[in-house]
């Protein structure tokens, strides 16, 4: 797994509309890792694909429940 950049405003590809995901493969879950990984060093709540420089259809999130 590997750290990635986050991109900023004003960056290109936040501003092209992401590609579907046609298959699920090692490198789908090598990115999706990877940004887990960027996400919580982050440290955030969720991430897009396009956020990390990539124009899929991806996004993660992680949420911790503190209820009763």
């Amino acid at each position: 797994m590997a750290i990635r950049p986050i991109r900023i405003w004003g960056d290109p590809v936040l501003h092209t509309p992401a590609t579907a995901v046609e298959e699920i493969n090692d490198e789908v879950r090598e990115l999706v890792a990877d940004m887990y990984e960027t996400m919580d060093l982050a440290p955030g709540v969720g991430l897009a694909a396009p956020q990390v420089g990539v124009g899929l259809r991806i996004f993660v999130f992680s949420y911790e429940y503190e209820g009763e």
